[in-house]
């Protein structure tokens, strides 16, 4: 398939020329279009507003942020190529996807695998079928042999499809959907390769006698310590190196380059408190950290999405005078070296603990730990001993890509 050379690697800023949507009979077959343009941009960005309009547990995001990740300055366009298309049913957009090749990925595993992601439509399978198979024909031409997703756009960001715990709105940066998503994917031949789990953890949870002991043996040798801002690239450095030891070996890792670090580093400036990040250091070695995010989601619901004229100071008020009751851990990690061991477990004890000690502090009452790999039992086992509970399920899918015939010969 064809695409624009602005889809390629990012689209252009917006606020370039409008090019019109496919216009025909009241009742139409869907129809597939390349974004092309910034106005194109706005209609895909905008698709889940009218989706999800009678959803009471979605939370629409911030169109301004949602522009900025798709504008050149996102950085993960510095190594991965995409396309996006929407669905049209007469002039109505009613479906929207994307697909994307990233060199970071090829580089390490050498699998020809492609993604999709930012996939939402109308309950109607044959608009799914027309985007999916869309997004399948361009990752063919780009060589690709496997089609895996939803990832908007990589594993370091929002990730799989939810399949489990509708009834609860979504975290900051975590996904929702419809229950008729799953379905969809596999009747197009798509299946489940990977579940990702969200734990939920009250603040207020009563350290288990293993827990007190273990801390109390590893008093002398670890200790814990909240982000220097007056230091943040040190620390955002050290937070890279520890996640990419840490992860090294995990399903699907690709570590972050130094843009996205720097992208970090300013939503940390903006949104965190120093003591929302930990770092814990043996004998002045930093060998673990954790990073949460205050829980916008629950104070921007009722903005659909805008900040303008008044959607600013509400936010800035409810962020100062009204701080959110919930809170998300984004990034988690113990240096490969200590993990299985009785010292790596108290790393991980005093990380949460001192995050516990902050969150009281600030009101907030219960965090969301995700997004945690089924097949990660230490850390799942952790958790359950202090009281996390498993409350959402994400599933990234794929399906291989038949080659063309030319591609065969």
């Amino acid at each position: 398939m064809d695409c624009n050379p602005g889809c390629v690697s990012a689209l252009p800023a917006l606020g370039s020329g409008e090019q019109a949507p496919v216009v025909g009979p009241a009742v139409e077959s869907v129809k597939i279009v390349p974004v092309n343009d910034s106005r194109d941009m706005r209609r895909f960005i905008r698709v889940p507003l009218s989706l999800y309009a009678d959803d009471p547990t979605w939370v629409p995001h911030l169109l301004l942020e949602r522009r900025e990740q798709f504008s050149p300055r996102n950085p993960y366009f510095a190594h991965a190529r995409c396309c996006f298309w929407l669905a049209y049913r007469g002039a109505r957009p009613v479906g929207r996807i994307s697909a994307q090749v990233d060199e970071l990925h090829q580089d390490r595993y050498r699998d020809a695998t492609g993604f999709f992601g930012f996939l939402e439509a109308e309950n109607e399978p044959w608009t799914f079928h027309e985007l999916l198979s869309t997004a399948e024909l361009w990752l063919r031409d780009q060589g690709i042999v496997r089609i895996r997703g939803p990832f908007n756009f990589s594993i370091n960001q929002e990730c799989g499809l939810l399949v489990d715990g509708y009834d609860t709105p979504p975290m900051i940066m975590m996904g929702h959907s419809r229950p008729y998503y799953a379905a969809r994917l596999t009747d197009e031949g798509y299946h489940g390769v990977k579940d990702l789990l969200a734990y939920r953890l009250p603040t207020d949870f009563t350290r288990p006698e293993l827990m007190m002991t273990v801390l109390q043996k590893a008093a002398g040798c670890v200790s814990v310590r909240p982000l220097r801002r007056s230091r943040l690239s040190e620390d955002l450095k050290i937070i890279k190196d520890i996640f990419e030891d840490a992860w090294s070996t995990n399903w699907g890792f690709i570590p972050f380059t130094e843009g996205e670090v720097r992208h970090l580093g300013a939503i940390l400036r903006l949104l965190v408190d120093d003591d929302a990040v930990q770092i814990a250091e043996v004998d002045g070695e930093s060998v673990a950290m954790i990073v949460a995010l205050p829980n916008i989601n629950e104070v921007i619901r009722d903005l659909n999405g805008r900040l303008l004229p008044f959607g600013w100071l509400k936010l800035l008020w409810r962020l100062k005078a009204k701080s959110p009751k919930t809170a998300r851990v984004i990034l988690m990690g113990v240096r490969k070296r200590f993990q299985g061991s009785a010292l790596g477990a108290a790393l991980g004890f005093l990380l949460i603990d001192a995050l516990r000690d902050y969150g009281i502090r600030r009101g907030v009452q219960s965090v969301e730990l995700s997004w945690i790999l089924e097949d990660n039992m230490p850390m799942r086992n952790m958790l359950a001993m202090i009281g996390g509970v498993p409350y959402k399920r994400y599933r990234i899918y794929e399906k291989a890509i038949q080659m063309s015939r030319a591609q065969q010969l």
